[in-house]
């Protein structure tokens, strides 16, 4: 027998109906929640946004430059992207034309930029007033050559991002083949790796908002839905909210692959329904999973569940300033190993490392797993999965991202208390 809607909120979505209810909606949104949409009692969580100030943009600029001068590194030079955002606050889309800003270890920023782009450009660039544009038939790799130089690089090293692409790297090098081009993550991770209160407090929202995301798109949850259905359904709510997101899902047999699958399966009763998906806010990001069953879970998708929420609870345990990022990995993986899973990354058992860095991008520096011994540190931010696959039948993932304090670690989502109940 197929569960009614309402039945199956109470049944795995414990608290989500209490959650969606906000004040303030309007006489015709409160009649579409009552047909059947929750999503339309959803409102826009982002006015007490704090963005990151451009004084704290000088203060990673000025730490960057102080690494510099610590590594010998002249200078840095990022192209569109992430690395681009977290020093200048400038967003701008990449293509063949190159814009990209060098950073160096002591001067102000410079720009390389398309000659009929500048006017936009200056719009929204806030940090540096060189801008050296370039014509459509010139060389923009000899404005990078003569902007170094014009900041007193003639010799040493030059630090390129890690996510230049390499027809970009390749040209620089050709036009300034005097220098030595190295990769500049001793300063761009270093300065990221380890977020500031008002970065985590970004995160918080990311999360707190997808979260609420979650609530409203479990509770549309159907018989004969597929994944396509439900990611259109997720994305409606994180829109709802105010920001851009959606979550993926992978149902019944799919879940036993860590990023699904490409099969057509229709949701049904007794259904596993991994889901995984996150937002951003400001630009960083939120990246939780759950994990249900559409109707009544059997014995072993329970014992399944629960060896799981196990293993994340390990590995939360085993997470605090200057413990190896190892070790968080390693304790996962004993509970597995004690029920018999394993050993490492075989099948039944667990897959792929326990948990990734995470902030602007959804995946980032530094990971948790065998070999990784750096210390954790204060600001840290990683994911917590240690998903469990059985091949065949089906994978559990709960992730929750945590953060490291001094007193230890902190979890921007609270994890799914029991299979019935996926939100806290």
């Amino acid at each position: 027998m197929t569960l009614d809607r309402r039945d199956f909120l109470k049944l795995s979505a414990g608290a989500a109906g209490a959650a969606i209810v906000t004040s303030g909606c309007s006489p015709q949104k409160d009649s579409q929640a009552e047909a059947g949409d929750p999503i339309s009692r959803l409102t826009p969580m982002t006015d007490d946004v704090v963005p990151i100030t451009d004084g704290e943009r000088m203060q990673r600029i000025e730490k960057a430059q102080r690494l510099m001068a610590e590594t010998g590194i002249a200078a840095i030079y990022l192209e569109g992207g992430t690395g681009m955002f977290y020093y200048t606050g400038t967003r701008w889309g990449n293509s063949e034309r190159m814009f990209a800003v060098v950073i160096p270890a002591r001067g102000e920023l410079g720009w390389i930029c398309p000659a009929f782009e500048e006017d936009r450009a200056r719009e929204i660039i806030r940090f540096g007033d060189d801008i050296r544009t370039w014509e459509e038939h010139e060389n923009p790799y000899r404005r990078v050559a003569e902007l170094l130089r014009d900041r007193g690089v003639r010799s040493g090293k030059v630090g390129i991002e890690e996510r230049v692409r390499f027809f970009l790297y390749d040209g620089i090098r050709k036009e300034a083949s005097h220098l030595q081009y190295v990769s500049a993550d001793p300063i761009t991770i270093e300065c990221r790796v380890l977020k500031s209160p008002t970065e985590l407090a970004l995160m918080q929202k990311a999360a707190d908002i997808t979260i609420e995301a979650y609530k409203a798109s479990v509770a549309m949850l159907e018989a004969g839905m597929t994944r396509n259905d439900f990611r259109a359904i997720s994305g409606r709510a994180h829109a709802a909210l105010g920001v851009s997101g959606g979550i993926g899902a992978q149902i019944a047999e799919a879940s036993a692959n860590p990023h699904g699958s490409i099969k057509h399966i229709e949701l049904k009763e007794g259904d596993i329904v991994l889901m995984d998906g996150g937002c951003g806010v400001d630009g960083y990001r939120s990246d939780i999973s759950r994990t249900i069953v559409f109707g009544e879970p059997t014995a072993r998708q329970r014992e399944m569940w629960d060896l799981m929420k196990k293993a994340q609870s390990a590995a939360f345990s085993a997470a605090g300033p200057g413990v190896p990022c190892e070790d968080a990995d390693a304790a996962a993986r004993q509970v597995y190993a004690d029920y018999g899973f394993g050993p490492g990354y075989e099948v039944p058992g667990l897959p792929h490392r326990t948990g990734h860095g995470i902030g602007l991008d959804g995946h980032e520096w530094v990971n948790l797993v065998k070999g990784n011994t750096r210390p954790m540190e204060p600001g840290m931010c990683f994911s917590n999965e240690p998903m469990v696959v059985l091949p065949g039948e089906f994978g559990i993932r709960l992730e929750d991202c945590i953060y490291i304090t001094e007193d230890g670690p902190r979890y921007f989502s609270q994890p799914s208390p029991s299979i019935d109940q996926p939100f806290a």
